[in-house]
């Protein structure tokens, strides 16, 4: 089932039943709207080079790094650009099968014919023979909808994988990353050298498509070029250089909301439910997604609970659902008129 067409079946199925619990709104932009910084109204000149450099200083990431810091429009830009100039060398791709189907949309318009690999219930990465041909896989970390950070198991497993070829690659998307530093797994990660980090406003913050940055391993040049040649508009650099400098605790405060709306979820529902739900997942912070081994259909007739079918995030074999904490159920009580 795709997005749009489970849309417009949850409409459907919250009109027809008020008493059920509506676990499957995904837009995390209407529902924390109010949290989202206002742009700036002056017509300062911002530097990428300043970006760059005020990013890694956020992070933690050594500032020496900062030739390597490519200022993008966001994640789905960087991948944009990083898959094109993979199909240029003829390389491999191999993308999470259940995770975000628009990274079969991007590499597709690529022209890459992209392998997948699932990540429910838990990742299991390809085991495709090594080759000449340069070969990157892409992970998210926290991944979504499975809810949480790679494990320390699980990390070493992809570095055992890289180590098999050194023609091997990793892209990790770290949008989902709402602390600072990042996650220790992906540090441990960026440190093998063989890893592209994608990483953007979009959930910090709430600025969707705006500005991110994809800091590049030492021999990638090409990519670092095109990146280059296709910078964000000044007013998104002026946008990002606020929100960097003056709103800098707004993914803090995101993560505190989110958390909250996770224990309000949690408290709600049936205690079969919420027992099938990992433990990890239930508790990683920022967390909105939570995978439960229960068919979305079965929660809806038997515990009166709407869950987003895991068909609506890619092909999976996988038989549970999604549950999220994005709907007005969860959030901030609204004040009753007199």
């Amino acid at each position: 089932m795709r997005f749009d067409e489970f849309q417009e079946l949850r409409q459907r199925r919250l009109s027809a039943s008020s008493s059920l619990l509506d676990a499957a709104e995904t837009n995390v932009y209407r529902a924390l709207a109010p949290m989202r910084p206002e742009p700036p109204t002056d017509v300062t000149t911002v530097h990428r080079c300043d970006l760059a450099r005020a990013w890694l200083r956020r992070y933690e990431l050594p500032e020496e790094w900062s030739g390597r810091a490519m200022v993008s429009r966001g994640v789905r830009h960087g991948l944009g650009v990083v898959f094109h100039w993979l199909r240029s060398v003829q390389g491999r791709l191999w993308l999470p099968g259940d995770v975000y189907p628009v990274y079969f949309e991007l590499a597709r318009s690529a022209g890459l014919a992209p392998a997948s690999y699932p990540t429910l219930p838990a990742p299991a990465l390809p085991n495709p023979p090594a080759d000449h041909r340069p070969a990157y896989l892409l992970l998210a970390n926290p991944s979504k909808p499975l809810g949480r950070y790679l494990s320390d198991a699980e990390c070493a497993a992809v570095i055992s994988w890289l180590r098999e070829s050194p023609h091997r690659r990793l892209l990790i998307d770290s949008v989902y990353d709402l602390g600072a530093p990042f996650a220790a797994g992906t540090r441990r990660l960026l440190d093998t050298g063989r890893a592209v980090l994608l990483h953007s406003v979009t959930k910090g913050w709430l600025w969707p498509r705006t500005f991110g940055v994809v800091l590049l391993g030492p021999a990638q040049a090409g990519v670092a070029e095109a990146l280059r040649a296709d910078p964000p508009t000044s007013a998104q650099l002026r946008l990002a250089d606020r929100l960097l400098t003056e709103h800098g605790d707004v993914p803090r405060q995101v993560a505190d909301e989110l958390a909250v709306r996770a224990e309000r979820l949690l408290e709600r529902l049936p205690d079969d439910v919420r027992a099938a739900i990992p433990t990890a997942s239930r508790t990683c912070p920022g967390n909105y997604f939570f995978p439960v081994e229960i068919p979305a259909e079965t929660l809806r007739r038997e515990y009166g609970v709407l869950a987003v079918p895991v068909g609506v995030f890619g092909e999976t074999s996988w038989s549970g659902s999604i549950l999220t904490s994005l709907a007005d159920a969860f959030g901030p009580a609204r004040a009753v008129p007199r």
